[in-house]
């Protein structure tokens, strides 16, 4: 930082790089709730990643400046990204259930969506969904090193983050002569606006898929276990308004199920005909659109109540079970 900086800006750096090894046990602590809320909503991602600001990088930016004046004079205040946490998706739809979840469970004190901005500009270009999330009242009470501290996430489909991270890679890495940054601008607006289109597309072969769903055919193998093809058709049948979950949670449910003694769809499809979902979804009172996993989670859970929460396969999240027992069982 230059000598010139006043001496707040100054002060604020030395304290980050004081606070650095917290910020980055907070960094990983956001990762592991937002990933545990993911899971148990059971919605459908493609990876989910988070980073620390470094120390340079935060000292760069308090001293940025635009005609002469700083861009950031109230560093607690207007930098709000040194606890970054990346959620990617496959659908855009995924992207809102993923929002919606998120300001369900947490704070969001900011929400913008950048795709939104842009198309409101009347042209194509960078997408995404940016939140400024904090933790809800219960868990802020709690002692641990995400207490105090803002987390900046962004959520994006898979095509949005590939054209984010070239689009990156090459305006602020590379060296873009001048006379090509036109025809630069127009290919990237260009490449912006395709896969605007193939992320529709992308959204209309799933819903497709979800809406003509036929029942699945159980092949048979040495495996007691549902197999994971079949058990994602038959749930997509069962909860035609859910999305997909990730292929590792429609294992991971089938193993519960095999620990219940379920192994076949017809057993399954037996079970659910004695079950009131509408009731079983009105208790739980969703506020974000649950995957398809989490929806047989809470059926089982609700049919077997106590002996679903001590399976094995339950043992990371017996709290979090007795609490949506709770629900279940409340008036």
């Amino acid at each position: 930082m230059a000598s010139s900086d006043p001496p707040r800006i100054r002060r604020a750096a030395q304290r980050y790089a004081t606070d650095h090894e917290q910020y980055r046990a907070a960094t990983d602590a956001y990762l592991t709730l937002v990933t545990q809320l993911l899971d148990d909503a059971g919605i459908n991602y493609l990876d989910v990643s988070g980073r620390t600001k470094t120390v340079e990088s935060y000292a760069g930016k308090l001293a940025r400046r635009v005609d002469g004046r700083l861009v950031y004079p109230d560093p607690g205040r207007d930098v709000t990204d040194q606890i970054g946490i990346r959620i990617i998706t496959y659908v855009l739809a995924d992207v809102q259930a993923v929002a919606e979840l998120l300001a369900d469970q947490l704070v969001v004190l900011d929400d913008r969506d950048m795709g939104r901005e842009t198309a409101a500009e009347g042209r194509w270009g960078y997408s995404s969904r940016h939140l400024l999330i904090g933790l809800d009242p219960v868990r802020e009470k709690a002692r641990g090193p995400m207490k105090g501290r803002r987390a900046s996430v962004q959520i994006r489909t898979v095509l949005q983050h590939a054209w984010a991270e070239f689009e990156h890679d090459i305006r602020y890495k590379g060296s873009v002569p001048e006379a090509h940054a036109p025809d630069f601008d127009r290919r990237f607006t260009l490449a912006a606006g395709l896969l605007e289109l193939a992320d529709q597309q992308f959204t209309s072969i799933r819903d497709r898929l979800r809406e003509e769903s036929t029942p699945p055919v159980e092949e048979a193998d040495d495996d007691p276990r549902i197999g994971t093809q079949e058990l994602s058709a038959f749930l997509a049948g069962q909860f035609a308004d859910a999305g997909w979950s990730r292929t590792d949670h429609y294992a991971w449910v089938s193993g519960l199920l095999l620990e219940l003694g379920i192994t076949s769809l017809a057993e399954l499809r037996e079970l659910l005909r004695t079950v009131d979902l509408a009731a079983i979804e009105t208790r739980m009172g969703y506020r974000y659109p649950p995957g398809a996993v989490r929806r047989l989670d809470d059926v089982l859970l609700s049919v077997f109540t106590d002996r679903y929460v001590a399976l094995h396969g339950n043992a990371h999240r017996r709290g979090l079970l007795r609490s949506r027992l709770e629900k279940l069982a409340g008036d």
